[in-house]
């Protein structure tokens, strides 16, 4: 069985970042190339893949390789999931 809590945990920590914010707000909107995430913030090459890594590993993110380029889109589906429990611990049953 999940630990709900723990997983639920790791995913408000990587979401405590303004960065990661921004990327998950940029990616609703569609799949989009790294090269063009690193565009529109202002961090260097290497933070940016630190910050995918804990958005892949939180499944917030998907990943797809394409050559030499990775392109993220987001996992909706665990968007849902953090969203319905969000609305189940705030709301009355």
């Amino acid at each position: 069985m999940k630990d709900i809590y723990n997983e639920n945990t790791m995913i408000f920590k990587v979401l405590s970042d303004s960065n990661r914010i921004k990327i998950i707000e940029m990616l609703s909107c569609g799949e989009i190339c790294a090269c063009t995430i690193l565009e529109k913030l202002n961090i260097t090459q290497p933070t940016l893949s630190h910050h995918m890594k804990k958005l892949e590993e939180s499944h917030l993110v998907y990943v797809r390789k394409e050559g030499l380029w990775s392109y993220y889109s987001l996992n909706k589906k665990q968007i849902a999931n953090i969203l319905t429990y969000l609305i189940k611990i705030t709301y009355d049953s």
